[in-house]
């Protein structure tokens, strides 16, 4: 009994040593609120700090110094920013953090939340804060966690300007698309000359299998909306979905029509698809 309960101990003490370890696996995007590190210099040292978002600049690193990693495991605090505030802008990127252990905040003399991080705060539960970080979390492709804000925001005020087609995006990034389709009805039938809205519309319905409703969503845009910035984009996406269909009738039908084969964006990609297409 007592080798089964030295055994348990050691299998928990080696899980929380672990658990202690930097872990290079988040991105910027990924790290909101954190305390992080990057990978070490040559001379082991590693530059860590504390990634928040501003309303206005973004995402943004705020610097706190450098550390060391004891063969111990013990974090050895080397640089601390003796400057009230060192902030660098951060552009979404794959470059690799880690998420540094609650546990060695003491060790780096730090709390898990700055005290200066409260004035970034204000707002926090609005309708317009949740859809300006719903609508940054989207444009850096954590659409997951824009879903987070955005339905939230969803919950007090659904008319609040822009958040149904934010919400259309993100579920049609998830492949949700008969919920993107519900909200989109309702964004296109408020506004019914804006030619974003009617574009994830027309997306949502053709990756839904609804051609026939993306066509005449196409219809209503080439008719009534005055900005002609996605028809072409448009007409590509519904050639992809007869491509997708193996429809070559409607393919080659479609192409007469719009006239897309002539586009200079994309029009390179309609004859390889339907070379694709003949030899089924």
């Amino acid at each position: 009994m007592k080798k089964f309960f030295a055994l348990v101990l050691c299998v928990i003490s080696l899980h929380v040593q672990a658990q202690d370890k930097l872990v290079f696996n988040s991105k910027f995007v990924q790290s909101e609120d954190k305390w992080i590190a990057f990978k070490a210099d040559s001379l082991g040292s590693h530059t860590f700090g504390f990634i928040y978002i501003d309303a206005d600049a973004g995402l943004t690193f705020d610097y706190a110094g450098s550390f060391t990693v004891q063969p111990d495991g013990r974090f050895l605090l080397k640089n601390k920013s003796t400057e009230s505030s060192v902030k660098h802008r951060l552009q979404p990127s794959n470059l690799p953090v880690a998420i540094i252990p609650e546990s060695h905040f003491g060790e780096l003399e730090i709390l898990k939340y700055p005290e200066w991080l409260k004035h970034y705060k204000d707002g926090e539960g609005t309708p317009e804060r949740l859809y300006k970080w719903g609508y940054m979390y989207n444009s850096w492709g954590e659409c997951a966690k824009a879903l987070e804000f955005l339905e939230k925001a969803n919950s007090i005020n659904p008319d609040f300007k822009g958040l149904r087609v934010e919400l259309g995006f993100s579920y049609n990034c998830l492949k949700q698309f008969t919920k993107a389709i519900d909200v989109l009805k309702i964004a296109a039938q408020r506004d019914t000359k804006d030619a974003y809205v009617h574009k994830e519309l027309l997306y949502s319905q053709i990756h839904n299998n609804q051609i026939d409703d993306a066509v005449a969503t196409y219809e209503k845009v080439m008719a009534t909306v005055p900005d002609k910035t996605y028809n072409a984009e448009n007409a590509i996406n519904i050639l992809g979905g007869y491509f997708r269909q193996g429809k070559l009738k409607e393919f080659d039908d479609w192409v007469k029509k719009t006239k897309i084969d002539r586009d200079p964006k994309f029009g390179q990609y309609v004859q390889p698809m339907r070379q694709e297409l003949t030899k089924n």
